[in-house]
């Protein structure tokens, strides 16, 4: 069975095609605003967000970026960021917000299908550029939960090898693999939403309030989704 999707994003073209363009997504709602989806509560396996819903002089009242992520996960929906956005640690605090997922717009059609239904199905989805913040925070103890085996996948996914390369490595199936990938990249999702960002800028060495510009540090709403929006 499709698993059922919800779609928010504020081009209208976007949401009228969707689920054309994925036929393996049952889409049953798709609207411009996170308020509106809320409304509407329909039950749905993921909601696919786009991170930049509005423009903030035209609608200042509509929730986007980390308040948006943080307002659907308290209404207990699962979350995938689907995004332009390519800065990492606005990629990394959408982790910290609570989003199971995150699919660049940027990749091909039947990729980001895929993406959409490993996150739908439980899993974790996350690019690139966090699994570098992610293993940099293990290296320096940051992140300590891990055994030496995830330490050793990280280590090579964080490095760009593919699931194949890196079970040739460990001497594993990639099936095999992909389950262990599975667990990790859930565990480090949930650690890296407990850890502050002062925490987080001392492991990486940035500057005091370097991440306090959009970071998902419980600070209010309405702040959160101004400066991301400010920032893009």
């Amino acid at each position: 069975m499709r698993p059922a999707v919800a779609v928010v994003d504020d081009a209208s073209l976007i949401r009228e095609s969707f689920g054309l363009l994925m036929p393996g997504l049952d889409v049953v709602a798709a609207v411009a605003t996170v308020e509106e989806l809320v409304r509407r509560a329909p039950v749905v396996d993921v909601v696919l967000l786009d991170l930049h819903l509005a423009n903030l002089e035209r609608q200042p009242d509509v929730r986007q970026g980390i308040a948006a992520i943080r307002t659907l996960t308290r209404h207990g929906y699962r979350v995938c960021v689907y995004s332009q956005e390519e800065r990492r640690f606005v990629l990394a605090a959408c982790v910290a917000a609570g989003a199971g997922g995150i699919v660049s717009k940027a990749l091909p059609r039947e990729q980001a299908e895929r993406l959409f239904l490993d996150v739908a199905a439980g899993g974790t989805v996350v690019p690139q550029p966090v699994v570098g913040i992610l293993e940099v925070l293990v290296r320096r103890d940051c992140i300590t939960l891990l055994s030496e085996r995830q330490r050793q996948i990280l280590h090579g996914r964080a490095r760009g090898l593919s699931y194949a390369q890196v079970a040739r490595q460990l001497f594993v199936s990639e099936s095999t693999l992909r389950g262990y990938w599975h667990d990790l990249t859930r565990s480090l999702s949930e650690s890296l939403r407990s850890l502050t960002p002062g925490e987080i800028e001392r492991a990486l060495g940035l500057a005091p309030g370097d991440l306090l510009e959009f970071w998902a540090d419980g600070t209010d709403d309405r702040k959160e989704w101004w400066r991301i929006g400010r920032s893009r």
